[in-house]
């Protein structure tokens, strides 16, 4: 049987993963192209920086979900063998599509958070014909994250109640390892 305190733990970090990543999209950074009081170059300025945060603490929650997951589990490949049959067939394959959901959520969370935290340094003189170029994150970075938290979450939950399930009454054949031969008349 799963056990339902380590559940709702990884519910309860993967929804502050959740919120954090969709916060961050919400708050992500934008620019504006200044020109200073001599007029003789344009820069651009910044609003705030806070959804790098956010995106960090995304992604160190999800990792945290992740981890506990995978110790409570032991990462699958590793102590007592798994009753054969259908549960054990599900958690082979929600185990691979947690990891890969979690890796791809993981990447979206990191980019973001790095493109955001980068703000250009770049300025045109005056009379030159190209505005300065005001890198920001792209829409949708930290919404495609939050959804792959979305999708981690629940395919880890499903992984661990196939997992347990696979284990729960699983006993290792004890008996002899020969072929019982009956006594010859």
């Amino acid at each position: 049987m799963a056990s339902k305190l380590l559940m709702a733990t990884i519910f309860i970090l993967d929804l502050i993963a959740f919120s954090l990543a969709v916060a961050a999209e919400q708050r992500r950074s934008t620019a504006t192209i200044k020109q200073d009081n001599e007029k003789d170059y344009n820069y651009c300025v910044y609003d705030s920086d806070i959804a790098t945060g956010f995106g960090v603490g995304a992604f160190l929650f999800l990792m945290a979900s992740q981890a506990i997951i995978m110790l409570a589990s032991k990462c699958f490949c590793c102590g007592n063998p798994l009753k054969p049959g259908g549960s054990r067939a599900c958690a082979v394959l929600l185990f691979i599509i947690c990891w890969v959901f979690f890796l791809i959520a993981e990447a979206c969370l990191l980019a973001g958070s790095v493109r955001n935290a980068y703000h250009t340094k770049y300025r045109t003189i005056f009379g030159g014909e190209d505005p300065p170029s005001c890198e920001t994150v792209r829409k949708g970075v930290f919404a495609a994250g939050a959804a792959f938290v979305f999708f981690t979450a629940i395919v880890s939950e499903f992984y661990y109640v196939s997992f347990s399930n696979a284990k729960a009454s699983f006993e290792p054949y004890g008996g002899e390892a020969a072929v019982g031969m009956a006594v010859y008349k």
